[in-house]
């Protein structure tokens, strides 16, 4: 047979089609000849078939066809093959495929390579494709591969684990004394990938998570020797120290510190550290913020602390990044019931985002603003929600006029001023006034009985105003059949 053509050349070809149905005749030529090459047992171009297959496969034609050829890559003792064959392996096989079961060997094989990066495949193929019955037969090598002596392996094999362990969560315990030893290492990597094991185990174990408790004042201090350490090329992310790993044991620490007042307390001073020493002027920073408010605000953590988190929550809330103002908002939502008073005094600013051009901005500032609304506030909070409702998109109206109502409802200073407030709702947000605010604010004039006569004056003042609003003549032709209405026409009131 002729030398087949290169993936590049492949490559070319498609991205020359002009029409869809050319680049279909183009991939159906190929793979014709790529399966007539697999009919003659050519081993020659079979790794470069497969790769021009795999491509196939990633531009969403049918590729199944060379799954058993990614299996005879495998077993090659070339590198180059291994690393096609893998690669193969893990597009085309899934766990619901028998075919991957034909694949038990060959990683249990290559798991004990000499070559390192022959192992690291084998590790990748496996958490990739891993089915329950491969993850037991295979569990017993990954845990070997832990206790490597290779940084490398090591690394490869916590991540295997985690899928494993994901997959069968039963196969947790054999892990567990190798991923202990694991955060002694100096190897960063190694490091991410045993804090994300553990993690992996405290989420799916309660037994396990009273376990690793024991490993808080580990992670303080790793955590405590990233934020100390000088400058290092390796880790440095602008000007931070491999951030990557901050995050991780922040949001471990946050799971261990959960309802555990013993462990919390042991990481309020390094959560202090990284929350007053963490650079704030570029995005790395902001991250690392984050995580550490999450990690406050969800654990059993000081007063004093709480109050920080928020603080910085508030920074947040000023900066031109609408990305980080949304996360702050979010997260200030989230975490408004653990300590209202810290956010009240960011309310000026919370409330100032309801301007924002931006509308999921505006969206949650509106859901936080409501949760802000107290007895003291709730004057000034409605007149900044009725400026609101003025300006705001009809998506906005419906929830805005409900909330308002059951916000005055709940807080409302003098039934006077209720009933005017929502008048203002009614008329502002017109036609996008639900039925149950309509509802609610016919009982609510019924049961004032000494403000009957003013009502009946104000709902004809405002729909001679504007008739065309459906809700308010709702209210007003309902409130008309009400015997108190007519009590109120003889009593003098000019209707």
């Amino acid at each position: 047979m002729p030398t087949p053509i290169r993936l590049r050349d492949l490559i070319r070809q498609i991205r020359a089609a002009r029409t869809a149905a050319d680049e279909r005749a183009v991939v159906q030529k190929q793979c014709a000849y790529i399966r007539t090459t697999f009919r003659e047992e050519d081993n020659t171009f079979r790794c470069r078939n497969v790769a021009k297959l795999l491509y196939i496969h990633m531009l969403g034609y049918p590729a199944h066809f060379g799954q058993l050829e990614c299996l005879k890559l495998i077993a090659s003792p070339r590198f180059t093959d291994k690393r096609i064959g893998y690669l193969g392996a893990m597009l085309l096989l899934d766990e619901r495929t028998d075919v991957h079961l034909l694949i038990t060997n060959s990683l249990k094989n290559d798991m004990n390579h000499q070559t390192q990066f022959v192992v690291g495949l084998s590790l990748c193929t496996l958490g990739s494709i891993c089915s329950p019955e491969m993850s037991r037969d295979l569990a017993g090598e990954v845990e070997k591969l832990l206790k490597s002596s290779n940084a490398y392996i090591k690394k490869k094999a916590a991540l295997c684990a985690c899928h494993i362990i994901r997959k069968v969560p039963e196969l947790m315990e054999i892990f567990i004394p190798a991923t202990r030893s694991l955060l002694t290492e100096k190897n960063h990597g190694v490091l991410m990938t045993a804090v994300v094991l553990i993690t992996i185990m405290c989420e799916l174990s309660p037994d396990t998570l009273a376990h690793f408790k024991k490993l808080v004042p580990n992670l303080v201090r790793i955590l405590k020797n990233l934020i100390m350490a000088g400058y290092s090329p390796e880790h440095d992310v602008s000007g931070v120290s491999d951030p990557f790993l901050q995050v991780k044991i922040l949001r471990l620490l946050r799971i261990l510190g959960r309802h555990d007042s013993e462990a919390s307390e042991s990481m309020n001073d390094i959560l202090a550290q990284v929350a007053t020493n963490t650079e704030t002027s570029k995005n790395v920073g902001n991250a690392i913020l984050y995580e550490t408010v999450l990690t406050i605000m969800d654990i059993k953590s000081e007063s004093g602390l709480r109050v920080l988190a928020v603080n910085i929550l508030g920074r947040f809330l000023l900066n031109t990044d609408k990305n980080i103002r949304y996360v702050a908002l979010n997260t200030l939502l989230r975490t408004v019931h653990a300590d209202t008073q810290a956010v009240q005094r960011h309310r000026s600013t919370i409330v100032e985002c309801l301007k924002d051009p931006d509308v999921s901005i505006r969206r949650r500032a509106m859901e936080l603003c409501f949760v802000l609304i107290n007895g003291s506030n709730v004057r000034t909070m409605m007149k900044e929600f009725i400026v609101f409702l003025e300006k705001a998109e009809p998506e906005f109206k419906p929830a805005c006029a409900s909330k308002m109502f059951y916000a005055a409802e709940k807080h409302s200073p003098s039934r006077r001023w209720h009933l005017d407030t929502m008048m203002k709702v009614l008329t502002t947000a017109g036609n996008y006034v639900q039925s149950d605010v309509v509802a609610n604010l016919v009982h609510l004039i019924s049961s004032a009985t000494d403000l009957h006569a003013y009502m009946v004056k104000q709902l004809f003042k405002a729909i001679n105003q504007d008739i065309s609003q459906q809700p308010l003549v709702q209210v007003t032709l309902t409130w008309i059949e009400q015997p108190s209405c007519r009590d109120s026409a003889n009593s003098g009131v000019d209707l």
